[in-house]
């Protein structure tokens, strides 16, 4: 459910689940204007649905139409919704994509957690951090251009959050155990990503939530200093499962024809 939502690879990512496990179900796209968005979601049953996926402009709506668990309100909006005995309940996924995708394929990635640098202010960093205090990151440095955001993380999230600026990166990567671009910066169409990877520590691991290019510049640079990293696609991949088990009762697992067939579909 979005406005606009035809971009979504959700058909793709919840349609292999659906064959593979037989299921009698199906997973469409919504385009909802917003004045339209709280009455559907009001109505969600009578419009055939026992939840669904929330993208942009909606999911702060998303979240105050419903009654969302925990981590929905503390990140401050919701993504994924269900119905429940006929109450309609949110979540917020996408942290819980981002680490199951590292814990996947870079094991052991937040042992000895200290410090870590997250770029980007918005709903995905909210997700992030968030995420990180449960795992017990000590410092959570948040890099952004405009500091008043990077503040509010930390009003949100307490003292182990920093807000700083990119003239700290040079400082901030050497002792970073994970580096996390949560930004449009690599993305197709704006500007590369141009930090210095070459004195951060042997067992940094860096994350890129961009999708489009697959391998970033901030991901090619990691690669170049034989640092591991995990990708966009990864993410979005993981952050899938939660509602699949919330609406079908079945538990999917993320395999790689799945991941070829999202490639195939992102790529021109």
């Amino acid at each position: 459910m979005g406005w606009p939502a035809r971009q979504s690879k959700g058909p793709i990512m919840h349609g292999y689940w659906i064959e593979r496990y037989g299921i009698d179900g199906e997973y469409r796209i919504e385009e909802i204007p917003p004045e339209r968005f709280p009455a559907f979601l009001a109505d969600l049953a009578g419009h055939g649905y026992v939840g669904g996926n929330v993208t942009l402009p909606h999911k702060i709506v998303a979240l105050e139409c419903s009654e969302p668990d925990e981590r929905a309100r503390a990140i401050g909006a919701a993504n994924t919704l269900w119905l429940d005995d006929g109450v309609l309940r949110s979540t917020n996924t996408d942290g819980e994509g981002f680490f199951r995708n590292l814990d996947l394929t870079t094991p052991g990635w937040n042992q000895d957690l200290g410090s870590v640098v997250v770029v980007g202010a918005g709903g995905a960093a909210r997700a992030i951090v968030y995420g990180l205090r449960e795992r017990g990151a000590e410092q959570i440095n948040v890099v952004n251009r405009t500091p008043a955001r990077a503040e509010a993380l930390r009003d949100a999230f307490g003292p182990r959050v920093r807000p700083r600026t990119f003239e700290d990166l040079a400082r901030l990567i050497p002792d970073a155990r994970l580096v996390v671009n949560t930004s449009s910066l690599g993305m197709k169409g704006n500007p590369d990503v141009a930090w210095d990877l070459s004195r951060a520590r042997p067992d940094t691991v860096v994350s890129d939530i961009v999708y489009l290019p697959l391998e970033t510049s901030l991901l090619a640079e990691a690669r170049r200093h034989g640092l591991r990293t995990t990708d966009g696609v990864g993410m979005l991949l993981h952050q899938a499962g939660r509602g699949f088990s919330l609406w079908f009762g079945v538990e999917p697992e993320v395999t790689e024809e799945q991941r070829a067939r999202v490639l195939a579909a992102l790529t021109p």
